[in-house]
């Protein structure tokens, strides 16, 4: 029993993670030694890296790229994102799949995003290239890197610096924020409720108009 090693200690001497092991298992590339207690012990004397890594199964994991806009004013950035994100892939040489969305960084329910989180825990996605982090999501982007570790999928983001279009997409998303609560309000509280939101609706617009015209 000397030679049995836990999941971590056996990630370790495999050069992969945790995640990475436990999908071999479930492929047959690798059969654990269940201990009474229902926890995995691995052989190291029958752990052969070589053999292992032969058919490294993230060589079969798509790439994706994912792009997103806040609205149809920025369709045009939204092209010049994919076409920032396809040159950076080939250039790679990587095979890749663009997804893109059209809608606030804090909608979690958009078609594209969606489908790229199925993808992640389904197993299929090896690579995930994004332009800027806020491209992702605008609030909740570090727990879907966090699933990405998880799953052992690597996270290209293409500029560490700010996004240039930071503050309009904040803008569109603070307006989201106003639009949903205004609906939940209307019905129930009174027309001075109304009144503040649509000043502070205003108020985030003309901010906005301001900037532009700066």
């Amino acid at each position: 029993m000397k030679n049995l090693v836990d999941i971590g200690e056996a990630a370790k001497i495999l050069g992969v993670s945790k995640s990475t092991l436990r999908r071999w298992d479930r492929d047959g590339r690798i059969v654990p030694i269940k201990t009474e207690g229902g926890h995995r012990r691995y052989d190291i004397s029958k752990i052969k890296p070589e053999s292992v890594h032969k058919f490294d199964f993230a060589d079969t994991r798509k790439t994706i790229a994912y792009a997103r806009v806040s609205s149809h004013d920025q369709k045009q950035d939204l092209e010049r994102q994919k076409q920032v994100l396809e040159l950076f892939c080939s250039k790679n040489g990587w095979t890749f799949e663009v997804l893109s969305d059209l809608g606030s960084g804090m909608n979690y329910h958009k078609k594209g995003l969606t489908k790229l989180l199925n993808a992640i825990l389904d197993d299929e996605v090896g690579r995930l290239v994004l332009t800027h982090k806020d491209r992702l999501l605008r609030f909740g982007a570090e727990l879907v890197f966090a699933v990405c570790e998880a799953k052992g999928v690597e996270v290209v983001i293409i500029n560490k610096g700010e996004d240039t279009t930071f503050e309009e997409d904040l803008a569109m998303d603070v307006l989201e924020i106003i639009t949903v609560f205004s609906a939940r309000l209307y019905g129930s509280r009174s027309k001075k409720n109304k009144k503040l939101l649509d000043d502070v609706a205003k108020a985030v617009e003309d901010a906005q108009n301001d900037d532009e015209g700066a």
